[in-house]
This record gives structure tokens, C-alpha cells and sequence, in this order.
């Protein structure tokens, strides 16, 4: 797997507004976490450690002061600012220097995913073309949206339709090959002034190098971009998390379980944490030691 990452956390959260008036949209907490957390938990169980942080000017310090510059988990983490959200596909021309000759994944900020993430390291061993991801939803109006014909294989993409032709939508994950930044000096603005992530995809599709995976209903996505949808998703959490008694995107245990880092550096990491629940689980993590059976500690 020769790919890099990248996490989008741009954007000016003007749908959490006032929230976002006071601290980054990707530092709103998720239950018991930062938002961040989860999509960058994700991109670490796919086995991706050099990973691009697009965000604003005004957000990247307080993302920087938070995650640093990623050694603590193991990983290497960059920033660069996206003056203004032009588009998701313009997140590739921003880090086109960190990419070089490399393939990369992309995922958006607010975006959860939980259960087992095989379907995502499948798609990382791709070697050319692009991969998206299907999802079955209610409100596909909502999303970017995936059609199948009859032998299953995607005939068309549509953003934000209003007449959906599939119910499946495409969460803010995605998979490409090295040309993914030679193919987006290549796109124009869309209506709405955008580089749109749909037209990208799209280019893959018309070369008939589109990869389309479903996820199972055994894998849950969840998108925290309203008020209503960050209530569910923390609550959603906190339910699993109450049952189980495992946490959800804890980014040192991930490191750990992942061999990103070694019981010593996570015992050093524990001892440097605050009295409190989060610190004594990563005590009883490091108690279990690496070889612990648990589920992987989901994105």
C-alpha cells in the first residue's frame, strides 16, 4: 500500500452555528471525544500514518495544538489552510506536494464510520482507479449519490439530487491512485463555484476505473454536520460505548493495537494523562498488553 491521507476539517460549520463561534467544528465534542478523532481514528485502523490536515487559517492552530504533530500516536501528521471551502476535490491540489507520486485516501472531518473497516483496507490495496462507498440511507437527496445497473457495476453519480435514482449514498471516504491530482488540475468550477468531488469520481467512472463498495448494515455511518445529527451521533456512541465497555476512536489505543507504538510509549502517554475514566482505560489497555483480543477499536 503506497497511499497517503488526507482529513478534510474545513469549512466554516455555518450549519452548527453558534457552536462554531466559539471553538472549530472539528473539535466539537463527540460524545466523550473531538469530533477529529473518529475520521482520523479511521484513516489509522485502514494502517495510513502520513496523513495531510486541511482546515481554515483560523482552525488549523487549535487542531495543531491538540493532535501536534502526530508522533504521539505513531503517525506523522502535516496542516495546510484551504483559504476558503472551494470544493472537496480541491483538498487534492492543496496537498498535491505532500501526495508527490502517491496514491491517497480522503476523508471528511465530520463524518463516523463504526464496525469493521475490511472493506476499507481492501480498497487501499488498489493499485489504479478510485474507490467510493455505498451506503443505504433514507434521505439520499441529502448526499452524493451512486446508481447501479442491472449487473451491479455504477452508471452514473449525481450531488445532492432531486430525484434520487438509487438510495445509496457516498459517505466522505475515498480511495484513489497517483493520477487523482493530475485528474483535479483538470476540473472546472461547478455551478456553485466548487471543485466538485462528484465530478472526480466521475472522470474514474467514464474510464471505467470506479470502484464502488456497499457497506453492510452491520457497518454504521454517521455524518455530524447539523445539531440534530452531532445529539444523534454522540448519543449513538455513548450507547455503544455504555455496553461494551470499549471505546470508540480512543486515537493512543488504535496506535497501540495497530503497532504504532509500543506498550512503553503508551505507559509514558498514561502517566501524563489526568486523573480521570479516559486515563484508566488506557491503564486497563495497557494492563491487557498488545496480544488482548478485542474488536478493533473502530473508526
Amino acid at each position: 500500500m503506497n497511499k497517503k491521507a488526507i482529513l478534510l476539517a474545513g469549512g466554516a460549520g455555518t450549519r452548527l452555528y453558534p457552536l462554531t463561534k466559539i471553538v472549530c467544528k472539528q473539535l466539537l465534542p463527540v460524545y466523550d471525544k473531538p469530533m477529529i478523532c473518529y475520521p482520523l481514528a479511521t484513516l489509522m485502523l485502514g494502517g495510513l500514518r502520513d496523513i495531510l490536515i486541511i482546515s481554515t487559517s483560523k482552525d488549523l492552530p487549535m487542531l495543531e495544538d491538540y493532535l501536534g504533530d502526530g508522533s504521539r500516536f505513531g503517525i506523522r501528521i502535516e496542516y495546510a489552510a484551504q483559504p476558503k471551502p472551494d470544493g472537496i476535490a480541491q483538498a487534492f491540489l492543496i496537498g498535491a506536494d505532500f501526495l508527490g507520486d502517491t496514491g491517497a485516501s480522503l476523508i471528511l472531518g465530520d463524518n463516523i464510520f463504526y464496525g469493521k473497516l475490511d472493506f476499507y483496507r481492501e480498497a487501499l490495496a488498489l493499485e489504479r482507479g478510485a474507490c467510493i462507498f455505498g451506503y443505504q440511507v433514507r434521505d439520499p437527496e441529502r448526499y452524493g449519490v451512486v446508481e447501479f445497473g442491472p449487473d451491479g457495476r455504477a452508471i452514473s453519480l449525481e450531488e445532492k439530487p432531486k430525484n434520487p435514482k438509487s438510495h445509496f449514498a457516498i459517505p466522505g471516504l475515498y480511495v484513489y491512485d497517483n493520477r487523482v491530482v493530475e485528474f483535479c488540475r483538470g476540473l472546472k468550477p461547478s455551478a456553485r463555484g466548487e471543485l466538485e468531488i462528484t465530478d472526480l469520481n466521475s472522470l474514474y467512472l467514464e474510464r471505467n476505473e470506479l470502484h464502488v463498495k456497499l457497506l453492510s448494515r452491520g457497518m454504521a455511518w454517521l455524518d455530524t454536520g447539523t445539531q440534530t445529527s452531532l445529539l444523534e451521533a454522540g448519543n449513538y456512541i455513548a450507547t455503544i460505548e455504555h455496553r461494551q465497555g470499549l471505546k470508540i476512536a480512543c486515537l493512543e489505543e488504535a496506535a497501540f493495537r495497530m503497532g504504532f507504538i509500543e506498550q512503553a510509549q503508551l505507559e509514558r502517554i498514561v502517566d501524563d494523562l489526568p486523573k480521570g475514566e479516559y486515563r484508566e482505560y488506557l491503564r486497563l489497555v495497557c494492563a491487557e498488553g498488545p496480544a488482548a483480543y478485542h474488536p478493533e477499536p473502530a473508526g
